[in-house]
C-alpha cells in the first residue's frame, strides 16, 4: 500500500513548484459576478479619465503646440487634440513644437494612448488580463487560506456533503473541492467554491488545496482504494485535521482507520438499512431524512453547554439531547456515567433549522 502511495507522489513536476500563471486552470477561484453593463461602464469611465487627463496636460502646456489658426489653443482644442491623438487619427492640425511638449507626448500621452486602447479595444487582451487576475487571486488565497474544509470528490456524495455544510452555516469560500473531472469542478465553481484539478492521492495536489492548514478533509471518492490512498496522503500532510471518509464496502473500514480517518461512513450499508426500514416503517426514514437535511425542519447539531445548564441533567434541558461529548468522547444520554452536564461538555441535540445557537 505504501509503495503505491510513494509512486503516486512522484509526478514529473510538482504543482507547488510551478509559477503562479501555470496554476491558472489547476486552481480555479470563483468568478466575480459582474454584469455586462458594469463592465462596459467601467471601460468607458476609464477611457473618459484618459481623455480628460491628456487634454488637461496639453492645456497646461498649450503654448508648446502649434495650431493651424492664429488663435491660442482653448480647452476644447486640447480635448480635440487628445481625442485624435489617443485614437491615433492624428490630423496634424495641432502638433507639439517645444521639447517639453514632445517629451510629454512620448512619456505621458503615448502610455495613455495604450491604456485607451486596452480599455476600449481590449477584447484581444482579455485572456491575458484574466490570467493575470486569476494568478494574483490564487497567490492571495494561498497566503490567507486557513481552517477550511477540503472535499475530495464532487460526485453525488461530495455534492451532498457540501450541501449539508453550506446548510449548516459554512461559507462557500471556506470549502475547496478536489476532483479530476473538469465538468464537476465547473459546477462547483459556479456555486462559489474554490476548486483544484487533480488527484487527491498526490501530495502536491492536496498541498495546493491547502491541506496542511485545513480544519477538516472529507474524502468522498467513488472507489474504496482511492479513498484509502487519499486518506493516507491527507493524514501525512494534515496530522491535526479531522478526516471523514466514505467507502462502499464495510470490510475496508479498518484500512481507512489505519490510514488516519477519524470517521468512516459506509454508504452501501447505510443505504441498505434505510431501504430495509422503509419497507415496514417509511415514516422513520422520512424523519431520518429530515434530521439529515439542515435547511428545513429538524437537524442534529452540536453545541457547547451554556453557563445555566452546568450541573443539570442532560435529559431535562430545553433541547432534546441525544448525547454528551466529554473529553472528545461521545456518550449516549441514557448512559449512567452522564449524570450531570459539566462545563466543558458539548451537547449533541436536535435543533430547528436556522437555529443561531450552532457553534
Amino acid at each position: 500500500m505504501r509503495s503505491l502511495v510513494r509512486k503516486s507522489r512522484a509526478p514529473a513536476e510538482s504543482l507547488t513548484e510551478r509559477p503562479l500563471y501555470a496554476l491558472v486552470g489547476v486552481v480555479t477561484m470563483p468568478k466575480l459576478k459582474r454584469s455586462p453593463v458594469q463592465a462596459i461602464t467601467r471601460r468607458i469611465a476609464g477611457a473618459i479619465v484618459a481623455l480628460v487627463l491628456t487634454s488637461t496636460l496639453v492645456y497646461f502646456d498649450r503654448d508648446g503646440y502649434s495650431n493651424s489658426t492664429v488663435e491660442p489653443l482653448t480647452y476644447l482644442d486640447c480635448l480635440y487634440y487628445a481625442t485624435v491623438s489617443l485614437s491615433t487619427t492624428g490630423y496634424g492640425d495641432i502638433a507639439p513644437l517645444t521639447p517639453f511638449a514632445r517629451a510629454t507626448n512620448i512619456f505621458v500621452i503615448t502610455p495613455l494612448r495604450v491604456m485607451f486602447f486596452i480599455l476600449l479595444i481590449g477584447t484581444t487582451l482579455e485572456v491575458l488580463t484574466e490570467t493575470s487576475r486569476q494568478a494574483w487571486r490564487i497567490q492571495r488565497w494561498r497566503q490567507q487560506v486557513r481552517n477550511h474544509t477540503i472535499v475530495v470528490g464532487y460526485g453525488t456524495k461530495g455534492r451532498t456533503a457540501v450541501d449539508a455544510m453550506i446548510g449548516d452555516g459554512v461559507r462557500p469560500s471556506e470549502i475547496v473541492v478536489v476532483d479530476t473531472e473538469q465538468s464537476v469542478l465547473d459546477h462547483a465553481q459556479s456555486r462559489g467554491l474554490v476548486t483544484v484539478h487533480g488527484s487527491a492521492t498526490r501530495s502536491d495536489v492536496l498541498k495546493l488545496a491547502g491541506a496542511p492548514h485545513a480544519a477538516a478533509i472529507v474524502v468522498a471518492t467513488n472507489r474504496d482504494d482511492s479513498a484509502v490512498l487519499a486518506t493516507l496522503t491527507a493524514r501525512e500532510l494534515a496530522p491535526r485535521a479531522k478526516i471523514v471518509a466514505s467507502i462502499r464496502e464495510a470490510e475496508n473500514t479498518h484500512l481507512l482507520k489505519q490510514s488516519g480517518a477519524d470517521s468512516v461512513v459506509v454508504s452501501s450499508e447505510t443505504a441498505g438499512r434505510l431501504l430495509g426500514i422503509a419497507t415496514t416503517t417509511p415514516n422513520v426514514v422520512e424523519m431520518i431524512e429530515d434530521l439529515l437535511t439542515p435547511e428545513v425542519g429538524f437537524a442534529i447539531a452540536e453545541r457547547p453547554v451554556s453557563r445555566e445548564e452546568v450541573g443539570g441533567s442532560p435529559r431535562q434541558l430545553r433541547d432534546i439531547v441525544l448525547g454528551v461529548v466529554r473529553a472528545g468522547r461521545l456518550t449516549r444520554v441514557d448512559d449512567p456515567s452522564v449524570g450531570t452536564v459539566e462545563k466543558n461538555d458539548r451537547l449533541l441535540y436536535i435543533r430547528r433549522a436556522h437555529d443561531d445557537r450552532r457553534q
